[in-house]
């Protein structure tokens, strides 16, 4: 079986925000931003990841709200490091919004679905 799109996607932008939070710590010493990002980022991966073993639609769609919502203060953590010039990669920043975009997608088609 072929994984999902969303999940292949939330996991490669976990790993790139490790990654980004460690290169940040170890270059500019900052980590209140930092660990704020790491929480929320690895955490969309992985209620995207427990939504696909829910008890039922309601509760696949209730863990995909939380991944968007997770999603989504990733994101302003990430402006706020780019902006304040802490980090100048936008690519982070584009795969952050483009897996907002699979959830939402993802979201209207289910419930659309009911």
């Amino acid at each position: 079986m072929q994984e999902s799109p969303l999940i292949v996607k939330s996991k490669e932008f976990a790993l790139q925000i490790i990654r980004v939070c460690n290169e940040i710590k170890n270059t500019k010493k900052e980590s209140v931003l930092t660990n704020q990002l790491i929480r929320s980022g690895t955490s969309v991966g992985a209620n995207i990841r427990e939504a696909f073993y829910a008890h039922g639609k309601a509760d696949f769609i209730a863990k995909l709200q939380i991944a968007l919502k997770e999603c989504s203060e990733s994101e302003y953590w990430l402006e706020l490091l780019i902006e304040s010039s802490y980090y100048d990669k936008h690519d982070i920043l584009d795969l952050c919004i483009e897996v907002k975009r699979l959830l939402i997608s993802s979201l209207n088609t289910v419930k659309n679905n009911k």
